[in-house]
């Protein structure tokens, strides 16, 4: 069973769009998460905190689906900040109320909603085309 010409493969995600600084480029880590997730931002995480420690101290909640510790490329060291993802919005809400200034690892953590899904140039775009677009309020 082999591919036939023109069929689209519904399981590949496209890359994200991102623009800060000027510059716009192709993310392909935002591909390895749920595009429909809730998720949380954490901060002030130490330098022990590995992607696994953040991930156990959200597992009591069963709609966590991945955590991540922000690193640096060249020295794999800890940025301090991190996001844990949600399949679910109940899940996502307990977690921030119950683990925002809990102790993970050496610190407590800062968490608040992760604004992702606003820094995506493509997400931006569209948003001020209905902003400004031909129907809208604004002319």
């Amino acid at each position: 069973m082999g591919r036939k010409k023109g069929d689209k493969d519904h399981h590949k995600k496209s890359n994200t769009i991102r623009h800060a600084a000027g510059e716009t480029w192709e993310d392909p880590t935002l591909a390895e998460w749920d595009e429909n997730d809730f998720r949380l931002f954490a901060g002030d995480l130490g330098n022990e905190v590995t992607d696994e420690t953040l991930f156990k101290a959200f597992s009591k909640y069963p709609g966590t689906l991945k955590a991540r510790v922000v690193r640096d490329k060249r020295s794999g060291k800890s940025k301090g900040y991190g996001f844990i993802s949600f399949k679910d919005a109940n899940d996502f809400v307990k977690a921030w109320r119950e683990m925002n200034g809990k102790y993970v690892g050496n610190r407590p953590i800062k968490l608040r909603k992760s604004t992702w899904k606003d820094r995506n140039a493509e997400t931006k775009f569209k948003k001020e085309k209905e902003r400004t677009g031909p129907y809208s309020k604004r002319r």
